[in-house]
């Protein structure tokens, strides 16, 4: 598929469009008449229609949706909807709905297996349009970028003025020993030189919430603490492992400490124990757990 973002509207000082139409837009509209460059077959400008596809995703239309896609796709302008289709789940639609991989799946469809602008094409479209519009709508990604980009503008200038800033980043300063205390274990540069290894990785930066793990999980990471030939675990610091953070304070864990007496991963957070908040990602503990199991 084209890249859309090499197609969008380029105005000229007069006001006029700057673009080229790809030949599958070209032909009659409905009318008979040669289209307009940027011209659908039922006479529309393309930009409108995208624009009005991309306001009743966001507003639920299902039916004005639908036919948006439509539109566009018969028209020859199904890289344009495909493209915006595309933005759309991320600009306007609730993260972490699977609609962003449906919508994906029936592109493929519509341009790797089938023609866009045919009748397979077309459903895919539609399909695609009617999914998106009928997912929860939320414009939270763009509310937040444009938030924490004003809010990097006042504190560039807050400093350049030698004050502190009237809005700041959710996290502050984020040094060690604050709020969020529990982030500087081995896996940061910080974490290492205070000497914060195994220890201190299970019983603050492995910690979950709010639901914490379930029962099973719970229960190995007791186990695994209890197996450690290496690191000897307290009750407190086993209960303290698997307790979920508290949902109204869930940084409220951090109880700064120099050192985790003398365990393994003072370097590295506990190297061979399975543990990593690199690129792998870490395991989680929380919830009770049982040991009858291991009971001697």
């Amino acid at each position: 598929m084209a890249d859309g973002d090499d197609r969008q509207a380029t105005f000229g000082s007069d006001g006029s469009l700057e673009t080229e139409t790809t030949p599958d837009a070209t032909g009659e509209n409905d009318f008979g008449e040669e289209k307009e460059p940027n011209e659908t077959d039922g006479g529309y400008s393309r930009y409108v229609v995208s624009s009005l596809l991309q306001k009743a995703v966001r507003r639920s239309d299902e039916e004005v949706a639908a036919w948006a896609a439509w539109e566009l796709a018969r028209s020859g302008y199904a890289w344009n909807l495909w493209d915006r289709l595309n933005l759309y789940v991320v600009e306007d639609l609730r993260a972490g709905s699977d609609v962003a991989l449906t919508v994906e799946r029936y592109e493929e469809l519509a341009t790797e297996r089938w023609e866009p602008d045919a009748w397979k094409g077309r459903l895919c479209a539609i399909h695609a349009a009617l999914a998106a519009a009928r997912a929860r709508s939320t414009r939270e990604a763009s509310n937040a970028d444009a938030y924490f980009g004003a809010v990097a503008e006042i504190r560039a200038e807050a400093r350049e003025r030698g004050e502190e800033p009237a809005h700041d980043f959710p996290v502050g300063d984020l040094k060690p020993e604050g709020e969020f205390d529990a982030v500087f274990d081995g896996h940061t540069g910080e974490g290492s030189k205070r000497g914060r290894g195994t220890r201190f990785f299970k019983t603050h930066g492995a910690r979950v919430g709010p639901e914490g793990e379930d029962e099973q999980s719970a229960r190995w990471q007791r186990l695994a603490m209890l197996l450690d030939g290496e690191t000897d675990y307290d009750a407190d610091e086993l209960d303290r492992a698997v307790e979920p953070v508290d949902p109204d304070d869930p940084w409220g864990d951090s109880e700064p400490s120099e050192g985790d007496g003398g365990d393994r991963g003072e370097e590295d957070g506990g190297a061979g124990s399975g543990d990593s908040d690199g690129d792998d990602g870490d395991p989680g503990a929380g919830g009770s757990g049982s040991l009858t199991d291991f009971a001697e």
